[in-house]
């Protein structure tokens, strides 16, 4: 209905203004250009996430749910700061994120404020406005960016806020995450290297792109960041285990208890302290509890103690994992060998030492069960050194077993088989040599 049959010939009163008639819309062509081009952005920015493997993600999301200070790595631009804001939108957790680098040290450690008599009262130190914020929501994930351009008076200040969760007088509550995120002093802009003690409270992650997680990203569909699944029928078998391999691990090499690097540049990252092996023994409680992949976990433990104590503990690990050679020996149809090739060779070997130390006829035959066995189940690439070690064991008057004739044939084929690489590699190399002359 027309405005014209509502108000049937009103007559015009004089003084008062005349209304304009209601205009339509403007057609998109007259639209202002910047609205258009705000629009536009709006459509680049819109994206979407999906569940897809990223092992840094995954990595990050497990040390955020273990409540360990988190910090990553990496150069300008590679995605850290994307990383961390779509982990938080993903766990639902408001991010405040605080640039390290433009605060003071009493941004962190608090403001003193003077009351009615400090004499009696002491004098407060007052924090500032986004720990508070965080202190009402209860909640949220504490993202400190530039950390390795914070000059060492604020890095010291910092010591509290990420071990102590405290700044100035607040308490940060447990549901805070701590996540940091820093640049290699040869790429940060007036960059310092990280002060040996607040290193070593954090987990170090090191963030690098992945060409097919760009490309999609760019594409509009990027990894879902989500907290792993925690088993809870295994949680107290994941805490016994972590405790078993740690402990053990460090009454075997006790002089990795506690070792400060000796550059200055190792000490600013993940070393092993009584701190961070706490820290590794977390992570793989939770690496157990949710079934992660090997790759994810060697991160996580790497990141906490270093490369080489957390490859070390990881070469442990395996150890713990192998079966005990004496009990194949024992019920050869039954035995149960590792699925990953180097878990199997040490196993298949171990089984061959076992027989080594105590040569008895039983035994050698029931190592070639044990072949057979793996035969059955895996790679027969895999048997060709221990059959030769358990062949070369043969005292006089064994007879060769039936099982043997199994294993001799697939055995020759995969030493022809290397045979053939070996040479192809030679000739390749003799290739080479003489392209250089």
């Amino acid at each position: 209905m027309s405005s014209s049959t509502l108000l049937p010939n009103l007559p015009s009163l004089p003084g008062l203004p005349t209304l304009p008639a209601p205009s339509a819309p403007p057609a998109d062509g007259d639209r202002p250009q910047l609205s258009l081009a705000e629009d536009l952005r709006t459509l680049l920015r819109t994206t979407t996430t999906e569940p897809r493997p990223d092992e840094q993600l995954e990595a990050l999301a497990l040390a955020v749910a273990a409540d360990l200070p988190v910090l990553l790595w990496g150069e300008p631009g590679i995605g850290k700061t994307a990383a961390l804001t779509q982990l938080a939108a993903s766990l639902d957790l408001p991010l405040t994120t605080v640039i390290a680098s433009v605060h003071e040290p009493t941004d962190f450690s608090g403001l003193p404020v003077l009351g009615e008599d400090p004499a009696a009262n002491g004098v407060p130190m007052a924090p500032p406005q986004w720990a508070v914020e965080l202190v009402r929501a209860g909640r949220g994930l504490l993202f400190l960016d530039e950390l390795s351009t914070a000059t060492p008076a604020v890095q010291a200040a910092l010591l509290r806020v990420v071990l102590e969760r405290r700044v100035g007088a607040l308490q940060l509550p447990p549901g805070v995450r701590i996540v940091a995120a820093a640049n290699p002093r040869a790429s940060a802009a007036d960059g310092w290297e990280l002060s040996p003690p607040l290193a070593n409270r954090f987990v170090h992650l090191y963030w690098v792109h992945d060409r097919e997680v760009v490309v999609r990203g760019l594409g509009g569909v990027w990894p879902r960041a989500e907290l792993p699944r925690l088993d809870p029928a295994g949680l107290s078998g994941a805490v016994a285990f972590a405790r078993q391999a740690v402990c053990g691990f460090l009454n075997a090499r006790p002089t990795l208890i506690h070792r400060l690097p000796t550059t200055e540049t190792r000490r600013g990252g993940a070393w092993p302290s009584p701190r961070s092996w706490e820290a590794a023994m977390t992570l793989l409680a939770f690496g157990t509890a949710a079934d992660v992949s090997r790759d994810v976990l060697a991160l996580l433990v790497r990141g906490a103690v270093g490369d080489g104590p957390g490859l070390e503990l990881l070469a442990h690990i395996d150890r713990m994992e192998l079966p005990d050679p004496d009990s194949l020996l024992a019920d050869p149809a039954a035995a149960e060998l590792p699925e990953r090739g180097d878990l199997r060779q040490a196993a298949l070997e171990a089984v061959v030492a076992a027989v080594g130390a105590r040569p008895e006829r039983e035994r050698w035959e029931a190592g070639w069960a044990v072949l057979v066995r793996a035969l059955e189940t895996g790679a027969p690439d895999l048997l060709v050194g221990p059959a030769k070690a358990l062949a070369s064991l043969r005292r006089d008057g064994w007879e060769v077993p039936e099982s043997v004739e199994r294993l001799a044939g697939v055995i020759g084929l995969a030493q022809r088989a290397e045979n053939s690489v070996v040479r192809t590699a030679k000739a390749a190399r003799g290739r080479g040599t003489g392209g250089h002359r």
